[in-house]
């Protein structure tokens, strides 16, 4: 949760190792999906301001708040603000929707085409540790838990609980393939040394 200005430097930092960036600038042209995470966590940022300071950034939030929902729209994304831990990786446009009530731990990589929601008249939708890999069109329903160094495939379906960490998943509905970590799918930035 980013709560100070130092924690949104730090959420910044690691989505930019994320998503394989040397810099945390975004091209004037082009780079929609590190724009939109950009301005989620500037917006996670000024949603935690209150008293004057939060009467001084009435416009800009405002202003950002517009600015999201273009990006939203033009990525294709449907992600609420706070859901996302730092490190979060969207390396492509296309339609990911994800549930207000999900929980997304740190250094996660999600492709397009994946939703993270409820089922069953439940507003309740997963809990996703960290360093976890969603490949493309996967869909993860439901009130369950996925543990940190997860891979799940692409095309995946997974509805139940994934306690066993470091493993991946795959198929309808999703089964343990392999014994393998997430962390070939994810961008090795992340896990150097003396990193913060």
């Amino acid at each position: 949760m980013i709560l100070t200005k130092d924690d949104y430097i730090n959420y910044v930092k690691f989505d930019a190792r994320a998503n394989w960036r040397t810099t945390c600038r975004a091209r004037f042209f082009g780079d929609e999906p590190w724009k939109f995470i950009l301005c989620m966590r500037k917006l996670e940022y000024w949603k935690t301001f209150s008293g004057i300071k939060k009467i001084l950034f009435i416009l800009p939030v405002m202003l950002n708040e517009l600015r999201f929902h273009r990006l939203s729209v033009l990525n294709g994304y449907s992600i609420p603000v706070g859901v996302c831990g730092k490190g979060l990786a969207l390396p492509h446009r296309g339609t990911i929707v994800i549930n207000s009530d999900a929980k997304i731990g740190e250094n996660c990589r999600i492709h397009q085409g994946v939703t993270i929601g409820s089922t069953s008249g439940s507003a309740k939708a997963a809990r996703i540790g960290n360093n976890v890999f969603i490949g493309a069109n996967a869909s993860i329903i439901g009130d369950i838990d996925i543990a940190d160094d997860v891979a799940i495939g692409a095309n995946s379906v997974v509805t139940k609980s994934i306690k066993e960490s470091k493993t991946t998943w795959g198929g309808i509905p999703a089964r343990k393939i392999s014994e393998n970590n997430s962390h070939s799918n994810l961008s090795p930035l992340l896990f150097e040394k003396n990193i913060r």
